[in-house]
This record gives C-alpha cells, structure tokens and sequence, in this order.
C-alpha cells in the first residue's frame, strides 16, 4: 500500500480525501492542518507521498526539499480553473497535480506511480525565448564555477575578469556572485550592493514566483553581454540562500544567458549541521549546491608559499564533494614571492605536493586590478591588452571553447568587439 499524507486548505478537500480513501493500494495516514505538521508527520517516515495545495501557508521550496530529503514525493491538488496555483505549484516543482472530480482509479495511478519514481521534480521545460527576443538554444548553457581557499587569492577578480572575457568575445554571459562570507562583485563593477541580487532571487524561488524573465530583471547589464546577480550586501544574511533555491537560480540561469559564471565562496565544510538537533540552515550550502551544478571548475590560489600550501589541501578537499575535474589557476604570480623563474618554481611544487601538472599561471599586476577597481570595471575593459588580460583570456578558450577565436585574436594583439 502506498500511505499518503494531505495539506489541503482547499473546499473541495473532502472530495479529495473520499477519493483516497476509494482508490486501490493508497491508505490515508493523516490530513494535515498546517505546514508545520506536514512537515513533522513527512519526517517520522510514515508516508511516501504529501498532496498538498497551493495555497497552503508557508509553502516553499525548501519545505519541499525537506519532505524530498525523508523520501515524501510531493504532488499537488488545484482546482481547474486555478491557473495561478497551478504555475506556483510546477515552479516549486511539483510535476503530479490532482484536481476536483478526478476518479479514484485515476487518483491512485497518480499517487502510486509517484511514489515509485526516482523524483519528483518535473521533466526540463524546452528551451524560453531570451528576455531580448531572441531563440535560446537547446543545448543549456554551461556553469563555470569559481573557487578558491581562504587567503584572498583573487577569486572574484578571476571571476568578473572571466566572465567580461566570455562577454566580449560574444558569448551572453550571467555572473552570479554566490559568496556567503564575503560578496565583492558589486563593489568589482561598481554597482549599487543594496540592489535586488542573489537574494531577491533565492527568495521568489522559495514562493515559486521565479522564472526565466523575472531573473533576468534581476540581473541586469553590466556590460555588454554580460549580466550580473549580486551577492548578499550584508554577510550576516547567509540564511537567505537555501540550497533549493541555488539549485533553481542556477537551473534558470542557464537559459537566461549563454554561459553562467559563479563566484563562490571558500568554506566547504558540511558539518555545522552536525551542532543542530534538527534541520538549519547552512552557510556554505550555496557553494556546495554550485559546485554540484558545475560543469566546469576554476579553482583560484596565490603564488605565495602559503597560498600554495592551502591551494593543495583545497585541491584535496574539493575532490571530496560532487564536483567537476578542476582547472587550477595560480593567480599573483611574480619572483619575488617564488624565485627567479617563478613559473617553473611553481609548478615543481605543485606537481610533487599535489600531482599537479596542468597548472594556468596569472602574472602579479597590481597596477592593472587597482585601475579596474577605481573605474568599477573589469580589467580585460580597463587594460584590454596587459599580460593579465591575455593569460585570462586563455582560461575562457578552455572553459568555453567559442572563446578559442578571441584567444587567437589576442594573441596576434587583437581583442574581438563586443556584441551587443
């Protein structure tokens, strides 16, 4: 028998709960009143499916992560001229819908088949048009994820400078700055922090009112080609970004733009839940839910001693959790922290220490990243030509390879026009 739990606030609940009741293999465990008991009787672990409505108070998507996390698949309950609730509930994710008057036959079919499927989310939608007009392609764009350890090895500055080369070179780019400790993108670009960013988005994706054209009103143009969602204006606000909703701002992102570039914070640790008895936030959830998504991986350290020395253990850590192969870059170069030949000094260490032999080396230009922050822009726009600039332009041919003709272009000393 399948158990099923109910949260219904709508009129027609009776209807529903006399068709349970009819329907072969489902039994009734309990018709919850609120949310709060939803949420308690999912945990105990005495259903595999909640039916719920839409307008059920407090309803978001983290409530459904947490039913989702003690096995309960979620399906909705909307009447057929509720079309409002029905968008909320698919948005949240909610694929099975029952309505009024569905047969019982028809009811336990739904149920049945939902608790024996693998999720509960809905199959990906085709591909939106973009909010300027134009066709998305099939294909989702790629998320590239920038990471570091702590130290200030130049995570956001590798990021925005990435992501302005992806944009130049023509290809639609979303930078998305996912840092909890720390949130600098704004401040790179010199845009207003207190503007709806990340966070505005986090939260209409926990209500189910997020979708393609409203992240991208939430993200607007920086430059070009290139849009931003800001990161948090104040750190202490962490607990805004839930991993269900970086989970969906991600999976939309990807047909808001043609690439997606995320700053991302350094902590990976995953065990402060551990001090909780029951379920909380965490902080570094967004970071471990963007390199989940990742398709790719930039992993950013300093050329100084101890930068490398936390660049290896990251390495190290980072292979422990879901994430894509890293590229690792080694940012700050110059002798006088590494010796006369820096490079090949570098890359000595890395390869006994780490088993590190692909390794992307950026020069030291302080002079180049002072003048880009003054002018709150990217450096690749302020010292177009500068070794930084080329060296970063070669880490966007091997993230995307539609940059291949813009690493050509600036190794002959040209840079490709933006296109609008």
């Amino acid at each position: 028998m399948t158990t099923v739990l109910t949260a219904v606030t709508h009129r027609h609940e009776t209807d529903l709960v006399g068709a349970i009741g009819q329907a072969p293999g489902l039994t009734l465990v309990r018709r919850c009143a609120d949310l709060a008991e939803l949420l308690s009787t999912g945990a105990a672990g005495v259903a595999r499916v909640a039916v719920v409505s839409p307008d059920l108070r407090g309803l978001d998507r983290d409530a459904l992560r947490h039913l989702a996390g003690h096995g309960v698949r979620v399906a909705g309950f909307v009447a057929a001229a509720d079309e409002d609730g029905e968008r909320r509930l698919r948005q949240l994710g909610v694929a099975t819908l029952l309505r009024p008057g569905d047969a019982p036959d028809a009811v336990a079919a739904a149920l049945v088949g939902l608790a024996d499927a693998t999720t509960s989310r809905p199959l990906p939608a085709p591909a939106p048009e973009d909010p300027a007009g134009d066709v998305r392609p099939a294909v989702p764009a790629p998320v590239t994820v920038v990471w570091g350890p702590a130290g200030a090895p130049g995570r956001s500055t590798v990021a925005v400078a990435l992501a302005a080369t992806l944009a130049a070179a023509g290809v639609r780019t979303l930078l998305v700055d996912l840092d909890t400790w720390g949130a600098s993108v704004a401040q790179l670009l010199g845009l207003v922090d207190e503007a709806p960013g990340v966070a505005a988005a986090a939260r209409a994706s926990e209500q189910g009112a997020l979708d393609v054209p409203a992240l991208a009103r939430l993200a607007p143009e920086a430059l070009p080609g290139l849009r931003v969602l800001t990161g948090l204006p104040r750190a202490d606000r962490w607990p805004e970004l839930r991993p269900a909703a970086v989970e969906d701002v991600l999976r939309l992102a990807r047909s808001v733009a043609d690439h997606v570039v995320v700053d991302a914070g350094f902590a990976i640790e995953d065990d402060e839940e551990l001090s909780y008895d029951t379920a909380a936030p965490r902080r570094n959830a967004a970071t471990l839910a963007a390199l989940e998504a990742a398709d790719r991986l930039v992993v950013v350290g300093a050329a100084d001693p101890v930068s490398l020395q936390r660049l290896v253990r990251a390495v190290q850590d980072v292979a422990l959790v879901p994430s894509p192969p890293p590229l690792v870059v080694v940012n700050k170069v110059r002798p006088g922290v590494a010796g006369p030949r820096p490079e090949r000094s570098i890359r000595d260490v890395l390869g006994r220490f780490a088993g590190l032999e692909d390794v992307r080396m950026l020069p030291w230009a302080p002079d180049d990243c002072d003048a880009a922050l003054l002018a709150g822009r990217a450096v690749p726009e302020v010292r177009p030509r500068s070794a930084l600039a080329t060296a970063v332009t070669g880490i966007a041919a091997e993230v995307d390879p539609r940059c291949a003709a813009a690493a050509a272009g600036s190794r002959h000393g040209r840079r490709p026009r933006a296109r609008v």
